[in-house]
């Protein structure tokens, strides 16, 4: 039986580590299927999830703070905003110290979305991490924080 050189190896462990984006993104993006469709008995759409959980964190938030929180751009955070709004789920709100301003509340509806998305998140995530173990799903989120870490400090 012949033994694999030394290059064989890293070459090997190389290709491994390009095949992490690339698996990270197909991860993401089934993921983001499954919460979707989880989502849409209550009415939601991708990235709506995120803005009511965000607003059941901190109601009454700007358009603004709601995108930075969140990561996007304010145009795309407007056009999310007047679909909830347009929904029932959000109502926006002129703000009494700057006029340029709107804040946004949860509804009754919004409110009422909280519990779905919570439930739809747990559900997703019940499936998607099947029969790991706790030790192996905390492992699993202590290194994709790390991952996240690394990127972002970059991007700063």
């Amino acid at each position: 039986m012949a033994k694999k050189s030394k290059s064989s190896g890293s070459s090997k462990n190389a290709e491994e580590k390009l095949e992490l984006f690339s698996q990270l993104a197909a991860t993401a993006r089934y993921s983001r299927t499954l919460l979707s469709r989880q989502l849409l008995s209550s009415g939601l759409y991708a990235g709506q999830d995120a803005v009511i959980l965000a607003l059941a964190a901190n109601d009454g938030l700007s358009l603004t703070a709601i995108a930075e929180q969140l990561g996007v751009r304010a145009p795309t955070m407007t056009k999310t905003i007047n679909r909830l709004a347009a929904q029932g789920f959000v109502d926006k709100r002129g703000s009494q110290a700057d006029a340029r301003l709107a804040h946004v509340h949860l509804t009754e509806a919004g409110q009422e979305a909280v519990k779905s998305v919570r439930k739809a998140i747990k559900r997703s995530q019940r499936i998607a991490l099947g029969e790991m173990s706790n030790k192996d799903t905390k492992n699993l989120v202590k290194l994709l924080k790390t991952l996240e870490s690394n990127i972002a400090t970059t991007l700063d």
